[in-house]
């Protein structure tokens, strides 16, 4: 199932003009693939499948796009939230409700400046319908149910990935907005992994529910620039983060488990002060894979379909820096790292298809959605 855990329909994606050309793959364990170049966009951040094979895809300037099912865009949809455009911050994320096709809920992550001052800004989570037609559509019955607390200056490591668990809780990562310490604070909500119910409240199972306030919604912290978050079948929560100068992080997510930063980290200060490694401190919970130097991870999810049989089960993610896509395989002890596929462009977001197939956004402004084909 694809991260989203939404309902799908079997209807496959096509290009009818589009060009495809062979990648560049690092390791011997895949064949050669073809990747086939479908539409672009400006500044492209995250994109969801919708149960009819169409697709939604945000910009960070603030569009959010209907795409067909031919992978080309169809219309805007209106009614999105107004994000504040600075930085490594707009609009985001995007994913769909469990009960997406009979309730029409989606989710929608953003930047909101604060009211008072807009030299402080937060990430925040909208919940609302969306009313499609055959060329647009629009959102409704809006409400926000979760803000980063508190808003801070700066521009930076926003986080705000969304993903549903399988027993339907919404999980929410956030950044710690480059500012250190709020990571080990839970007086603050940043640099942490929320869990919330599907409206927005706090679950009372919680492993911090007792402490109150915004530590209630925590379920790990430690957390720098978490831009990835999924769920494989069994239930294991997987997240990377970005690192500072190197140590880039893939974590498997535990319930209460504190990720170290900015306390320990394998990479170190750009300053270049050195940070204590993991191995200093058994109180901080290890990265099943930690890269130095750095590929700037994002984008997440664990492939469960059948046009690439090899790749079932593994972790798939972009590398903006490291502008590859990796696929990794998940182990009883971590992960290890099979192969880079080489991209020559920075990837903000991988998904899978209602088809099956997989589908890459490149960052940037022209950023192209293209479909992976797997070899002939």
């Amino acid at each position: 199932m694809p991260r989203r855990f939404i309902h799908i329909a079997a209807v496959v994606l096509v290009s009818l003009s589009a060009a495809a050309y062979t990648v560049d793959i690092v390791g011997a364990k895949s064949d050669s693939v073809k990747k086939t170049v479908l539409e672009t966009f400006s500044k492209p951040w995250a994109m969801t499948f919708l149960p009819d094979g169409r697709a939604l895809v945000t910009e960070k300037g603030g569009t959010l796009w209907l795409v067909g099912q031919n992978g080309k865009k169809f219309g805007r949809i209106s009614g999105v939230p107004s994000a504040k455009v600075r930085g490594q911050g707009g609009l985001g994320d995007i994913i769909l409700h469990p009960d997406y096709a009979t309730n029409n809920i989606v989710y929608l992550s953003y930047v909101e400046p604060d009211a008072d001052d807009s030299s402080l800004s937060g990430a925040a989570v909208v919940r609302a319908k969306l009313s499609l037609t055959e060329a647009n559509g629009n959102l409704t019955n809006s409400e926000i149910i979760w803000r980063q607390v508190p808003k801070v200056t700066g521009s930076g490591h926003f986080g705000h990935r969304m993903a549903f668990a399988p027993d339907g809780h919404l999980f929410i990562t956030s950044g710690e907005r480059q500012k250190f310490d709020p990571a080990q604070d839970m007086s603050m909500n940043l640099g942490k992994i929320i869990r919330l119910t599907d409206t927005g409240g706090i679950p009372a199972d919680n492993p911090f529910a007792a402490q109150g306030g915004v530590a209630a919604e925590v379920w790990s912290l430690g957390h720098r620039n978490p831009l990835g978050i999924a769920f494989a079948k069994d239930g294991q929560l997987w997240a990377h983060e970005m690192g500072p100068r190197g140590g880039d992080e893939l974590n498997q997510i535990v319930r209460a488990a504190n990720y170290g930063y900015p306390e320990v980290s394998e990479g170190s200060h750009y300053s270049g002060i050195p940070i204590a490694s993991h191995s200093t401190n058994a109180s901080h919970k290890k990265p099943a894979i930690a890269w130095v130097p750095s590929i700037s991870p994002s984008g997440l999810i664990i492939y469960d379909g059948d046009d690439f049989p090899d790749w079932k089960g593994n972790i798939l993610m972009g590398g903006l820096s490291g502008r590859a896509l990796l696929r990794i395989i998940p182990t009883a002890t971590g992960a290890t790292e099979a192969e880079r596929i080489k991209w020559g462009k920075r990837i903000r977001e991988v998904e899978q298809g209602p088809d099956g197939m997989l589908y890459v956004l490149e960052d940037g402004k022209g950023g192209r959605l293209l479909r992976l084909d797997p070899p002939e």
